[in-house]
Formats: C-alpha cells, sequence, structure tokens
C-alpha cells in the first residue's frame, strides 16, 4: 500500500514465506526459454520456491537433470550477489548482482546455435 510515496514496511525480522521472481524478472526468464526452446535446445521447465531461494531448471529432457538452473538467493544480494547460474553438473557457471549479467553466458550460446 502506498500513499503519496510512502510505503509499508513489513515488522522487523519478519521473514517472507517464500522467495519468488518479480514479474520483469520472470519475463526476462521466459523469454530466454522460449528462445531455447525454438533453438530445439530445451524442452522442459520447472520452479522451485522455498524460504531461502527461488529456482528456475530448464531440461533438454523432462526425465535428466537441468541443462541449467538460475537461482536467485536474496540473502547473498550484499555478497556475491544473489543471482546464481548453474550447468548441468552443478557448477556455478556465473554469479551477479544483475540477472541480465548472469544469464549472459546462455545467451552467447543460443546466438552461436542460431548463427550456425
Amino acid at each position: 500500500m502506498s500513499f503519496l510515496g510512502e510505503t509499508v514496511i513489513a515488522f522487523p525480522g519478519r521473514q517472507p514465506l517464500q522467495v519468488g521472481f518479480s514479474r520483469e524478472e520472470l519475463t526476462r526468464i521466459l523469454d530466454l526459454y522460449g528462445r531455447m526452446v525454438a533453438a530445439g535446445q530445451w524442452r522442459d521447465y520447472a520452479m522451485d520456491f522455498t524460504r531461502d531461494f527461488a529456482a528456475f531448471s530448464a531440461f533438454r529432457r523432462a526425465a535428466e537433470r537441468p541443462q541449467a538452473r538460475i537461482e536467485k538467493r536474496p540473502a547473498l544480494r550484499n555478497r556475491q550477489g544473489m543471482w546464481t547460474l548453474f550447468g548441468e553438473h552443478g557448477q556455478v557457471l556465473k554469479r551477479g548482482h544483475e540477472l541480465p549479467g548472469v544469464i549472459a553466458p546462455i545467451e552467447r550460446r543460443l546466438l552461436k546455435t542460431v548463427g550456425e
């Protein structure tokens, strides 16, 4: 709720019940997912929302491990950044404070695939 620029703040120490993606973040992620599907790279996805993180996992086939996982952990906002991109084997590919910079390696791979 907002009145003339003022915002309502939650009680101190109160944690949200789960972390989620904002509309802009989800739009950016699903746009990338749609382009990867069109390129034949991904076919399925899953989203996971917990108290500590929100994750978007993309799969080549539903029965496999995710080919990529984008994770948002607000608790790491002031450290290495709340966004992390994980590879197929769970390795950290990129960390950062901004979503576009973290998903850049997937964007580059997509451009290589489309350019071939």
